[in-house]
């Protein structure tokens, strides 16, 4: 009677093995599938410059190297002077034929500061939500 017991629950727990790997294999298609909606979710929110925007960082090197522009990393503590705060993101622009970095910047206070510096001299000019 033991044995007859023992057989059946081998069998019961066998035919629940494919199962239990099933729903673990959707499991894991639902979590990569998650996975990639994020990660598409991310590469929109990383690009809050506009659908427009194309990251110039080929571009920006380029004008570093060539000695027209200046670093994109020595303007964040010239606006850090003027309104204490973080980078949010940056691009490049093109006004007059001239290079402007176009800076989001989060102030302490949280107000969020759009800022144009002349790429070539580090100049501030313009800024909106100060």
């Amino acid at each position: 009677m033991k044995r007859t017991a023992l057989i059946l629950s081998v069998l019961a727990i066998g035919a629940a093995l494919p199962g239990v790997a099933d729903a673990q294999n959707r499991g894991r298609d639902r979590d990569r599938d998650r996975g990639e909606q994020t990660r598409e979710r991310d590469r929109d929110r990383s690009d809050s410059l506009g659908s427009n925007w194309r990251p110039q960082q080929d571009e920006a090197r380029r004008g570093v190297r060539q000695g027209r522009m200046i670093p994109l990393e020595s303007i964040a503590p010239r606006l850090n002077r003027r309104s204490p705060g973080r980078l949010l993101d940056a691009g490049i622009e093109s006004r007059g034929g001239l290079p402007v970095y176009r800076v989001r910047w989060q102030a302490a206070d949280g107000r969020r500061i759009d800022y144009l510096v002349d790429a070539a001299t580090g100049m501030i000019i313009g800024a909106d939500g100060e």
